[in-house]
């Protein structure tokens, strides 16, 4: 297990640096080096390792959640109003209609697959879109209208409500009936998850002011709070649904709100520990990633991916009818809401292990929707930021 652990942060080190210096995206090395050492390529990585891969993704996506949740500033997304709200769920919604509209033409699947493969490809990537918007934020820029913050908070919630989505369709795949109280978990999971980020938030500011620790031991207490809330998520799973990585992220924004000054410290600590998580993360998204499915796929896999894409691209502009952003800064919105990785990598194979006859067309179209999206994402944050957000210095209208 060492060993490979060696060779993906080696390795991944690497191929992050040579995708840098021609002008890409690291983790397109990254995915690019799990691909090499997955099973379905060189086989390079210990079993260990891939057994424990999706606690130790979820372990990243802690990290990434709770640095964004450091660095958002409440005011700023209440000032943002109606289009962060609609952000996280109208998106997903029409990529969601897209595919069930596109792909029983061109797959020749049923409605319900269709729906199934549609809630597996909607939900966006925090691991990719979260450190690009806290990098932003501290440059201040696209600041004067919280462009970061609008899509931060969107992305966070939107794969919550994806999620919900999938079980409800798979359910109903397996002969399960669906019922109101289904649907109405995504609202309870939300409100259940905020509400007890932010008490547990309140526990820790006033543990910290009572009780002196070194920042790192504060960034172990947390780290080990927030492990917690995702077991509580576990637990509570059949009783009261909470969404464990949403109450993570609104614990650090508690404490941004209300002990502005620690804040600032443990974001600083957790940007380092985003080094390491990083590597992790997009190689082992990389190594689910089976080459075979993806040669399999042909062209009417990728029509489907690419038109929900342009879809989804439309959900993010409607979100934003009735605002005064300028052109430029909606155009950024729509491609900033691309990006698909982690979400996809974890659900991806579920309709496959469930024996549905869909199973390996829905794994198909999740892996390529990766290979498609994530670096078109990525490339498109980094390239077009410059030209069509504004700093802190520059003039801008409010959103109303």
């Amino acid at each position: 297990m060492l060993t490979s652990l060696a060779i993906i942060f080696l390795l991944g080190l690497l191929m992050g640096s040579v995708f840098n210096k021609l002008k890409l995206p690291s983790l397109m090395g990254m995915i690019f080096t799990g691909i090499l050492l997955s099973p379905y390529a060189f086989n390079l990585l210990d079993e260990k390792i891939l057994s424990i891969s999706p606690d130790l993704r979820q372990l990243a996506l802690v990290i990434i959640l709770t640095r964004a949740g450091l660095s958002l500033d409440i005011n700023a997304l209440k000032k943002v109003g109606r289009p962060a709200i609609l952000m996280c769920f109208v998106p997903a919604c029409f990529e969601i209609l897209a595919v069930v509209f596109i792909a029983p033409k061109i797959l020749g699947v049923s409605i319900l697959e269709a729906a199934i493969m549609g809630a597996v490809v909607a939900a966006v990537s925090p691991a990719i879109i979260v450190p690009r918007m806290i990098n932003l934020i501290e440059k201040k820029i696209g600041k004067e209208n919280s462009i970061p913050q609008l899509i931060m908070a969107g992305a966070s919630v939107d794969d919550i409500f994806v999620i919900v989505l999938f079980t409800a369709f798979t359910g109903l795949a397996k002969g399960d009936e669906i019922s109101a109280m289904s649907f109405a978990q995504i609202p309870i999971s939300i409100v259940m998850g905020i509400v007890v980020g932010i008490v547990m938030g309140i526990i820790l500011i006033k543990t910290f002011k009572k009780i002196h620790f070194r920042d790192s031991i504060k960034v172990i207490i947390i780290l080990s709070v927030s492990f917690l809330l995702i077991e509580c998520q576990n637990i509570l799973e059949n009783v009261v649904p909470m969404s464990g990585l949403l109450a993570i992220m609104s614990m650090g924004i508690v404490i941004k709100a209300k002990y502005e000054i620690l804040a600032t410290r443990l974001s600083n600590k957790y940007n380092k520990l985003w080094v390491a998580a990083e590597i992790v993360l997009f190689v082992l998204v990389g190594a689910t990633v089976n080459t075979k499915y993806v040669l399999q796929a042909g062209v009417s896999a990728v029509v489907v991916i690419l038109f929900a894409l342009v879809v989804r691209m439309v959900g993010v502009y409607t979100c934003l009818i009735k605002t005064k952003l300028p052109m430029k800064e909606r155009l950024f919105c729509m491609i900033a809401y691309t990006p698909k990785a982690t979400v996809q990598a974890a659900i991806g194979s579920i309709p496959l292990s469930m024996g549905l006859e869909c199973g390996q067309l829905v794994l198909t179209v999740a892996v390529l929707s990766i290979l498609i999206t994530a670096p078109f994402g990525a490339i498109g944050i980094d390239s077009t930021y410059k030209k069509l957000l504004c700093k802190e210095d520059e003039s801008m209208e409010d959103i109303v």
